[in-house]
């Protein structure tokens, strides 16, 4: 298939055969995860076929993966949906609006409205397995330090921020869902912040705006970087996760896991890559800043989420190291350094939310 030419959409076959391997069909494919999801999947000798579904169809090619255009914000987008989701194997719910930050409603329509029309897609359908990807963001405020929470913490996530609010609703909507339907396959991931290099230029956008030169995000050239209370995180190479989900889709397994890689992220280990001095300030100090930025429309990434990563727990990863057979190849810092490489050089993917541009 041409992934250059836009498709129209056929029903698949509902009975596959088993030698073809398995079928399974990814929304949000084009994203910073999709990309490395439908390659992780491509690769593997299980898998028969792959069909990406995002609101625009990419020009990149993989071997193995198909591509159909579908806006799961529209109504009637559940019957194409169902149609599209016929005779899959596995689906990997991945598709995510993080904006517009001023207007949640559009957002909770895109994430929660959409994701549920999924839900029930892969329901209507009768496929036998969903991978969903939750969030770290999906958890109630947690410990700082330590070994981390298991996947048994509570997932209300920060309800002043919206991308927390929308991912614990659906964790509430996932419970009722295995619930009424145990013959389906439920995992949920949960990693931390992911990234790599082809996914910065959105990613950049995204949270400081197209405007925002990404050649400043060199050593040397931002002199402080601010040591909060709260500032600790953990990160997650893009591809390490697409291994994870990979995993999920072709083992028999089910229910939530954790995924981050270390050493956790803090002001010091930003301070090291930046090149910049460490300096202490009052949170609140910052976060008046950042509203009078993101209310004046400066910035899209709004305080409320900047409330969030300071209370966001670390994680213990030790259930997808002995269930799922998973450990990231990369660390925190190779993680990190792919996403400022990839913010000051501007390269993106041949996918719409991955563009590359150039701003300084």
């Amino acid at each position: 298939m041409d992934a250059q030419t836009p498709q129209t959409p056929q029903t698949p076959q509902t009975h596959r055969d088993e030698e073809a391997g398995l079928r399974v069909v990814v929304t949000g494919a084009t994203g910073n995860v999709g990309t490395s999801v439908v390659r992780a999947l491509a690769a593997d000798p299980s898998v028969g076929s792959v069909l990406g579904l995002a609101r625009r169809i990419p020009l990149l090619s993989v071997p193995k993966v198909a591509w159909a255009g579908i806006d799961l914000e529209e109504d009637d987008s559940e019957r194409t949906l169902r149609a599209l989701l016929d005779g899959a194997d596995a689906v990997v719910h991945l598709a995510w609006r993080f904006q517009p930050t001023h207007d949640p409603v559009v957002t909770w329509r895109s994430n929660v409205e959409g994701s549920m029309r999924v839900f029930r897609a892969v329901r209507d359908a009768g496929v036998p397995a969903l991978v969903h990807a939750s969030s770290v963001g999906a958890y109630s405020p947690g410990p700082k330090t330590g070994p981390g929470v298991d996947e048994d913490w509570p997932t209300h996530g920060w309800p002043d921020a919206a991308y927390c609010r929308e991912k614990a609703y659906l964790e509430r909507v996932l419970d009722t869902f295995e619930l009424r339907h145990p013959q389906i396959r439920v995992v949920r991931m949960r990693p931390g912040f992911l990234f790599k290099k082809e996914a910065a230029p959105e990613q950049r956008r995204i949270f400081a705006g197209k405007f925002f030169p990404g050649p400043l995000i060199r050593p040397g050239l931002l002199p402080y970087v601010p040591d909060l209370d709260g500032l600790r995180f953990q990160i997650l190479h893009t591809d390490d996760a697409a291994r994870a989900y990979l995993l999920a889709v072709r083992e028999d397994v089910r229910g939530p896991f954790n995924l981050a890689a270390g050493p956790v992220v803090d002001p010091r280990l930003l301070g090291e890559k930046l090149g910049a001095k460490v300096v202490r300030v009052p949170a609140a100090v910052v976060r008046t800043a950042l509203a009078t930025a993101w209310r004046a429309r400066a910035v899209p990434a709004s305080p409320h989420l900047f409330d969030a990563v300071l209370r966001l727990p670390l994680m213990d990863c030790s259930r997808a190291h002995d269930v799922l057979g998973w450990r990231p190849e990369k660390t925190s810092e190779e993680a990190l350094d792919a996403f400022l490489s990839g913010v000051r050089d501007g390269d993106g993917e041949q996918t719409a939310p991955l563009a590359g541009r150039r701003v300084g």
